[in-house]
This record gives structure tokens, C-alpha cells and sequence, in this order.
């Protein structure tokens, strides 16, 4: 009888230690003083058009258990800077990303499978309201501990997407349909 009951205390402490280990996702907060959203985009076929969005924002959990690694990212449109004051202007108004009516653009993962040297993640990117699934690599995952105590690990992609998908600036044949975005954030552990 005491057999039976170590042998069952012993499987239940296995079962508790394991599924707490396995439930636990390492929980990141994205550092906006360390992270940047940056695009580039044709204009007239002639040169390029560069710009940020300042305001970022976001979080991502990282685990062993790939259903459990996620990433959210979040731009707020106002914050748009391409360098030109009356450009942004224009770019913030109904005719692009009409920021009034649809603050913020935002990506959330469904999605994250490891590579050599970080994830390939699909998500759905939502802009201007309309939402899109995407799928790009993001790579990095390094850690550092900066300043003493705080925990950070990032993270870069470069992605295409089509401005058309996502009914922006649909009446300005002047820009190319493709915009070249380039992502990089730090997370710091919660």
C-alpha cells in the first residue's frame, strides 16, 4: 500500500512539474525606444520614397511548444514620418491610410514554426481595416541582458506587401503597389 501511494504521488508530482514546465512561455515586451517599423516604396519608377512609423508597440511569448510562441505588433498611423510634413499630411487622410477612421495597423501571429536562426510566422496584418494573411521569416532570437537585470532577446523581417490589398492610396498611380517593409524589434522580458 505504501508502494502504490509513492508510486502515485510520484506520477502525479511528474505530471504537475511537467505540465507547469511545458505552460510556461517566455513573455516579451516590445521596447518602442529599440524597435522600428520602416518602409520604402517607388515613386513614379524614378527613386525611393522612405518612411517609419514612429509609434510602435507590442508583445510576443516565446515557448518550446510552437503553438505557444506568438507575436502582435502594433503602429499607430498618425505616427506616420517620411520626412515630408505635407506628404505625411496626405498620407494620413482618407486617400492612404486614414489614420482618423482607422488608428492603428496591426499584425497578429496564427501562427510560428522554428528555422536555422529564428521563425517562419504567418499572421494576419490588418490595415486600413482590411486584414491579410502574411507569412515571413523572422529572424533573431538572440538574448542580451541590458541593462543588468533586463532581459531582452529581437528580432528583424523584411517583407513585401501590396499596398492595393489593402486599399491604399488606391487612386495615386504615381506610387508603385509594391511597399518594401523592414521590421526590427527588441523585446524585454516581463
Amino acid at each position: 500500500m505504501k508502494k502504490h501511494r509513492l508510486v502515485s504521488a510520484s506520477v502525479v508530482l511528474a505530471l504537475v512539474l511537467g505540465a507547469a514546465s511545458s505552460a510556461h512561455a517566455d513573455e516579451f515586451a516590445v521596447d518602442p525606444a529599440h524597435s522600428s517599423v520602416v518602409f520604402k516604396i517607388s515613386h513614379l519608377g524614378l527613386a525611393w520614397v522612405n518612411g517609419r512609423f514612429d509609434d510602435i508597440s507590442g508583445s510576443f511569448a516565446l515557448d518550446s511548444d510552437r503553438s505557444r510562441t506568438s507575436f502582435s505588433l502594433v503602429a499607430k498611423a498618425e505616427s506616420i514620418d517620411t520626412n515630408n510634413t505635407k506628404r505625411d499630411e496626405h498620407l494620413k487622410s482618407p486617400d492612404f491610410f486614414g489614420a482618423k477612421q482607422f488608428p492603428v495597423i496591426t499584425f497578429q501571429s496564427t501562427g510560428a514554426s522554428p528555422i536555422e536562426g529564428g521563425y517562419r510566422v504567418t499572421g494576419e496584418l490588418t490595415i486600413k481595416g482590411a486584414a491579410k494573411l502574411v507569412t515571413f521569416d523572422l529572424m533573431g532570437g538572440r538574448t542580451a541582458e541590458f541593462p543588468p537585470g533586463v532581459h531582452r532577446t529581437g528580432f528583424t523581417a523584411e517583407l513585401p506587401i501590396k499596398r492595393s490589398d489593402f486599399g491604399v492610396g488606391a487612386a495615386n498611380p504615381a506610387l508603385g503597389d509594391d511597399v518594401f517593409v523592414s521590421l526590427s524589434f527588441e523585446g524585454t522580458k516581463n
